[in-house]
């Protein structure tokens, strides 16, 4: 079980690295072309991934922007639409025609 386990949390890194790899932006990587830490990536596997980390990955990028890339819909934005609850320009046109204020 413990063999299971390991092999899972391996491939698991791998598969992050690679995506991470893939959503990086080239101008950001370092050290090394993107093509190049790809290929390194995705030969070299838990060595390769592991290099990407330490030495290929842009400073400050978060596990946030590798899972949700901008444009996703799985992470609320700051710009998002608000329901017409939350807007009070709303609320208070929809209260004066209640009162029949129209």
């Amino acid at each position: 079980m413990a063999y299971a386990l390991i092999a899972v949390v391996l491939v698991a890194g791998w598969l992050f690295c690679l995506l991470d790899v893939l959503t990086s932006d080239e101008r950001e990587v370092r050290l090394l072309p993107k093509s190049v830490w790809l290929l390194l990536t995705l030969l070299g596997f838990v060595l390769g991934g592991f290099l990407w980390l330490l030495a290929g990955r842009p400073r400050g990028r978060s596990v946030e922007s590798v899972l949700w890339p901008p444009g996703s819909q799985a992470v609320p934005h700051p710009d998002a639409p608000k329901g017409p609850d939350d807007d009070p320009a709303f609320l208070r046109d929809l209260s004066r025609r209640i009162r029949g204020d129209d």
